[in-house]
């Protein structure tokens, strides 16, 4: 599908199943808290449909149904004590993102990351991962700011670049993601090498679904400058 040129300026990433396949540094951690508490663990792949809505979210998918809240909150303390262990034993940038971030930088446009991950991990995630210079903006789920799919997080962050939310390509691989998009007045880019797959991300309302990193590029030219 095709974009304007010109109109968008600036990309919003995703940083989990996006720019970062983390899946199984994740599941590990979190079958190793289930474990210390005495539940059951999970298949690796069956973590793709549990991630993304921030620990809390995840702890209370990876608990046997009627499970209590309090069980749920001690997961969690767990699961970020065990992922602080191995939070980059595994996790790479996927194939292509070097690429696109560089091409990005080429053409001008300006790059930012959001994430419900925690803020610590997000930002230490991209201070080992990342060069210096590909964002910048990097933001992760902080107290009292509520979480994606809730825009407020994202509209923070344009207003931080000051830059229109109207001229940001929003790149996520799952429904959350295209409804934060959406709501923030943002364009909604799916990525389809990520941990959801086509279907959620097209009900989500993407309006381009991307197989590869590099086809972002396609959807500037060199002439980006705002």
């Amino acid at each position: 599908m095709y974009v304007e040129p010109l109109k968008y300026i600036a990309v919003l990433f995703d940083l989990d199943g996006t720019l970062l396949d983390t899946l199984e540094d994740i599941a590990v951690s979190m079958n190793a808290a289930l474990q210390r508490s005495g539940f059951p663990p999970h298949p690796v792949e069956a973590y793709r449909q549990m991630v993304g809505g921030g620990v809390p979210d995840l702890a209370r998918k990876a608990l046997p149904p009627g499970t209590g809240e309090d069980a749920a909150d001690l997961l969690a303390a767990l699961m970020r004590e065990e992922y602080s262990r191995r939070w980059v034993d595994t996790t790479q940038l996927y194939p292509g993102v070097r690429q696109l971030l560089d091409g990005l930088r080429g053409a001008g446009v300006r790059r930012a990351v959001l994430s419900n991950k925690p803020e610590d991990f997000t930002v230490r995630l991209c201070d080992r991962l990342f060069l210096p210079g590909d964002f910048e903006i990097v933001r992760g789920a902080v107290e009292g700011v509520p979480k994606k799919p809730d825009p407020a997080a994202a509209l923070d962050i344009a207003a931080m670049m000051r830059i229109e939310p109207a001229r940001f390509l929003y790149l996520g691989d799952s429904g959350s993601d295209m409804k934060t998009a959406l709501a923030a007045g943002m364009y909604p880019a799916g990525a389809l090498w990520g941990f959801r797959g086509a279907d959620e991300i097209t009900a989500a309302g993407a309006k381009v679904l991307l197989e590869r990193p590099e086809d972002v590029i396609r959807l500037f030219n060199e002439d980006v400058t705002g």
